[in-house]
């Protein structure tokens, strides 16, 4: 069985003891080796924004769960990383990571030429569609734009949905924000949105929209593009100057692609192919 991560929402770490060594022995590590050795941290705080299922979400025990979480436990046991679980809002992911509160995020965070600007990614791991959801029986036509007029919808502020949805349909919609998915779903149900654009697989565990019984169906197609928006798939995130660490997070998705490890746990969660056509190929 894999190991967890401890999981918590306090922000304060153990000081990471010092690595360098400064002598001149002619047998020590090379400054580049030595350089590597202090700057990857064997202790490592990764961000996650919970409440997002199947992602990551709490248990009853209020333990943390979900695919990304699994995923990330094994990448950390194979990397040697001693890793520990930071739950953070979306809102200020980006922030929290620039000012060192952790070291990385791993939060079905998207590859978008903006986000990049900030961040260094490591490569995509998995690539899910958004999709539309509304209330069984209403009559939702996303090709005419007049019949949308005035009709509000939730996204979750911040994500590729949220810039979608202001691209398409800022002068058709009333877009409402919200700081999470769950939100969303919940003014959803509570009949306070018309429509709700989320990722899919929030939209199948939150709303069971795969349920025929369900009161919420998906509207339209599965929606993945255009690049520009959704980007390239979700990786995980470190601050720009991180190589090191993103290096060891690719060689450790590299190799549970390699054995089948990552498809074998993405069947525990979905059923349907969550791999991005990066990883597709290379398979």
């Amino acid at each position: 069985m894999t190991p967890r991560c401890f999981a918590t929402r306090e922000l304060a770490c153990l000081t990471l003891p010092a690595v360098a060594l400064f002598t001149a022995l002619p047998f020590i590590a090379s400054p580049a080796n030595a350089a590597t050795q202090a700057e990857t941290p064997q202790h490592v705080r990764i961000a996650v924004d919970v409440p997002y299922p199947p992602f990551e979400y709490r248990n009853a025990a209020g333990e943390l769960e979900g695919f990304e979480i699994d995923l990330g436990n094994i990448l950390c046991q194979r990397a040697k990383l001693d890793c520990e679980w930071v739950v953070q809002g979306w809102d200020g992911i980006i922030p929290g990571l620039l000012s060192r509160k952790y070291d990385a995020i791993m939060s079905s965070m998207r590859i978008t030429p903006a986000r990049e600007r900030q961040v260094l990614f490591t490569r995509p791991y998995a690539m899910s569609p958004k999709v539309w959801v509304a209330r069984r029986g209403e009559t939702i036509d996303l090709d005419d734009p007049a019949s949308l007029k005035g009709l509000s919808v939730g996204v979750q502020r911040g994500t590729t949905q949220d810039s979608y949805i202001t691209q398409q349909y800022a002068d058709t919609l009333d877009i409402q924000r919200y700081a999470t998915a769950a939100d969303v779903a919940l003014d959803l149900e509570s009949q306070r949105l018309d429509l709700a654009f989320l990722n899919y697989p929030v939209a199948l565990d939150s709303l069971e929209i795969g349920d025929p019984d369900s009161q919420f169906v998906q509207v339209g197609p599965r929606i993945d593009r255009p690049e520009s928006i959704f980007g390239k798939g979700n990786a995980i995130a470190v601050r720009p100057r991180d190589q090191d660490l993103a290096d060891i997070f690719n060689q450790a998705l590299d190799g549970v692609y390699a054995d089948g490890t990552f498809e074998t746990l993405m069947h525990q969660y979905f059923d349907y192919d969550l791999r991005p056509a990066s990883r597709k190929t290379d398979s």
